[in-house]
C-alpha cells in the first residue's frame, strides 16, 4: 500500500534533522580550533573568527529545534502544519549575526587604539585554515539540500557557513599581511571588516525571515508558473481566473484562486476542470496546497471576490448606526 504523500513527505523532511546535527558538530570542532589558534596567535581577527563561529553554535542547535518542529504533521490547532517555524530559526539566526558584529566592532575598536604584536602566526594561520575547510565542507553539502527541500534553516545555516569562510580567509589574509609589514593596526581593521560583512549576511537573514512570516507571494518565477498554466485554461475552456492568490511558508506553497465557468456547466463538468487545474499547478510548483473555489460566470457576485476580505451585502453606513 502507498503511503498518503503528506505522510511520505513528512517523513523525508523529519530526516533533514541529521543536517542540523552535522552544522553542530562543525561548529563544535571548529569553536575549538579557532579559540585555540586565537590563544596561540593573539590575534583580534581569529578572535572575531571564534566569535561567529559561537554564533554558528547556537544557530545550529535553533535549526535543530526549528526543524523538529516543522516536520510536525499538521493537527487540529494547526491545519498548516508548522512549517513556519523556520523562519523563527533563520531570523534567530540573524539577530545573533548581528550581536556576533557588534561584539567583534567593540574588540577590534579596542585593539585599534592599542595594537598588539602577534605569536607563532604559521601555526595560528593552519589551525583556522583546518576551520575554514570543515565549514566550506559542511556548507556545500547542506546547500543542495536546503535547495531541494525548500527550507529556509538549512539554507540560512549554509549561507552563515559560507559567511564564516569567507570572515577566515580575510582574517588569515590579515594576519600575513601583519606578519609581513609589521603593521599591528592592520590586525583590528581587518576584524572590522569581517564585521561588517557579518553585518550584511545577518540584516539579509533577517529580511528575509520577515519576509515569510509576513506571508509574502511566491517568488516571482512560481508565481509565473501558475499564471501560465491559468491562462493556458483560460483559453482552451473558455473560462475566467480572479483572486489569485499565493503565500509561501517555509518549505510550502499556498494559493487559492477563483475559478469562472458558465453557468450551464454541470457540478461535475466543473469538478473535473478544478481537479485538471490543481494537478497541473501542484506538478509545477511541488509542495503546494491548491485551493480552488467554482463559481458561475453569469453571476454578477462572482466578481465580488477580488479583495482579500468580501464586505456582506447592503454593508453600508447606516447598517452601522
Amino acid at each position: 500500500m502507498t503511503r498518503p504523500r503528506s505522510l511520505r513527505q513528512n517523513i523525508t523532511l523529519r530526516s533533514l534533522t541529521r543536517f542540523a546535527w552535522l552544522s553542530i558538530v562543525a561548529a563544535v570542532v571548529t569553536i575549538t580550533l579557532k579559540s585555540g589558534a586565537y590563544v596561540i596567535t593573539g590575534s583580534v581577527g581569529l578572535l572575531s573568527d571564534a566569535l561567529e563561529s559561537i554564533v554558528n553554535l547556537v544557530a545550529a542547535v535553533g535549526a535543530l529545534i526549528a526543524l523538529s518542529i516543522a516536520t510536525r504533521a499538521p493537527d487540529e490547532n494547526h491545519a498548516y502544519g508548522y512549517s513556519k517555524v523556520e523562519y523563527f530559526s533563520s531570523g534567530l539566526e540573524g539577530m545573533l549575526i548581528l550581536v556576533a558584529a557588534v561584539t567583534i566592532i567593540a574588540t577590534a575598536s579596542s585593539r585599534l587604539i592599542h595594537p598588539a604584536g602577534l605569536n607563532a602566526v604559521g601555526l595560528g594561520v593552519a589551525v583556522a585554515v583546518a576551520a575554514s575547510v570543515i565549514n566550506l565542507v559542511v556548507a556545500m553539502r547542506l546547500l543542495p539540500v536546503a535547495s531541494h527541500y525548500r527550507s529556509i534553516t538549512l539554507e540560512a545555516d549554509a549561507r552563515h557557513l559560507l559567511t564564516d569562510v569567507w570572515t577566515s580567509a580575510g582574517v588569515v589574509v590579515g594576519i600575513a599581511a601583519v606578519a609581513l609589514t609589521g603593521w599591528e593596526r592592520l590586525d583590528p581593521v581587518i576584524a572590522l571588516a569581517v564585521a561588517v560583512n557579518i553585518v550584511w549576511t545577518g540584516v539579509g537573514l533577517v529580511r528575509r525571515s520577515a519576509r515569510g512570516l509576513m506571508d509574502a507571494a511566491l517568488p516571482s518565477e512560481e508565481r509565473l508558473a501558475i499564471q501560465a498554466i491559468m491562462a493556458r485554461y483560460e483559453r482552451s475552456e473558455g473560462i475566467q481566473i480572479h483572486a489569485l492568490r499565493t503565500r509561501e511558508a517555509g518549505a510550502h506553497r499556498f494559493m487559492s484562486v477563483r475559478v469562472l465557468v458558465p453557468g450551464g456547466w454541470s457540478v461535475d463538468r466543473g469538478h473535473g476542470l478544478l481537479e485538471s487545474i490543481e494537478y497541473d499547478i501542484r506538478a509545477a510548483v511541488p509542495s503546494i496546497t491548491v485551493f480552488t473555489h467554482l463559481e458561475s460566470l453569469d453571476d454578477p457576485a462572482s466578481w465580488d471576490d477580488t479583495t482579500l476580505v468580501r464586505r456582506p451585502a447592503h454593508d453600508d453606513a447606516e447598517s452601522l448606526v
